[in-house]
């Protein structure tokens, strides 16, 4: 972060970005730690994932432990969509050398990073925390910018959202996340206000997700035929109870040695999980 920028944040938002920027990374390593996860890297397994584990998510991690807070400073200065977007690509440029190439954390350092700059404008301009709807709703401010930023067209989800004319998160910002407002968000509030503790209350707004996006990881490894797949399963774990009754970490287990068995992996929707937990913690940080 350049001077000029830092000089414009008051220091007041330079403490609250430090604090947003620790958040965004708990909530990362939050779904990272979160098991059982169906297709997905978690400590005890690699999922549907060869080429993953989780020392190498610990590692992406240490490789944008500033980025987050640097996005927040952006955000709080009320810099331009350009200057966050300078600051993506050299966060992934991070992510990738730590990693020796291997896409652990992009979805995260553009829907992650945006929420957080919209989250530090939020205090910036209300002088308190903002809900977790209303942040996803500051990311419109930068709907026009979105819809004219360069694509990666032969990025696999890329690939997989022209094929099958999906919506992807680059439109999800610009609606304000509306999967994050109507979905993950209202149920961590019940799971949570109910009495379910972290790990079931996380587990059951993952399925929540599962079972009604249009996943482009799922869609990049089984197709159309996968994603319908995938999503009955996540319907039937949430029809028979959720993470609301007994046993239900051993049918999770089960739906998740089937998704390996078709190397079908919902990472989208595993960011959406993260983006929804910092949302949801940001509000009392």
């Amino acid at each position: 972060m350049n001077a000029v920028l830092q000089s414009a944040v008051r220091p007041a938002a330079a403490v609250d970005s430090a604090r947003l920027g620790r958040l965004a990374v708990a909530s990362l390593h939050a779904e990272l730690a979160l098991a059982p996860k169906p297709g997905l890297v978690t400590p005890f397994d690699s999922g549907s994932h060869h080429d993953m584990d989780a020392g190498m998510f610990l590692r992406s991690l240490f490789a944008l432990r500033h980025y987050f807070t640097a996005v927040a400073c952006i955000g709080a200065a009320g810099a331009d969509f350009d200057a966050l977007r300078r600051c993506g690509i050299a966060a992934e440029i991070a992510m990738l050398r730590a990693t020796a190439g291997v896409n652990t954390h992009r979805g995260a350092v553009f829907s992650l990073g945006l929420l957080v700059a919209a989250a530090a404008a939020c205090r910036s301009r209300l002088d308190h925390a903002a809900t977790g709807e209303q942040v996803c709703q500051e990311v419109r401010r930068w709907s026009a910018e979105l819809a004219n930023a360069p694509l990666d067209a032969n990025s696999p989800g890329q690939r997989a959202r022209a094929r099958h004319g999906v919506q992807g998160v680059r439109e999800q910002a610009a609606a304000g996340y509306p999967l994050l407002r109507e979905v993950a968000l209202p149920v961590l509030r019940h799971a949570l206000a109910s009495g379910l503790p972290r790990e079931a209350a996380m587990c059951q707004a993952l399925m929540q997700l599962v079972a009604c996006v249009d996943d482009l990881n799922l869609l990049h490894r089984g197709g159309a035929d996968g994603l319908r797949w995938a999503q009955r399963q996540a319907h039937g774990f949430l029809d028979g109870g959720g993470a609301f009754v007994p046993g239900w970490q051993a049918r999770l287990h089960g739906i998740g040695e089937r998704f390996v068995a078709r190397r079908l992996s919902p990472g989208g929707s595993a960011d959406l999980l993260a983006c929804a937990w910092f949302l949801l913690h940001q509000e009392d940080a």
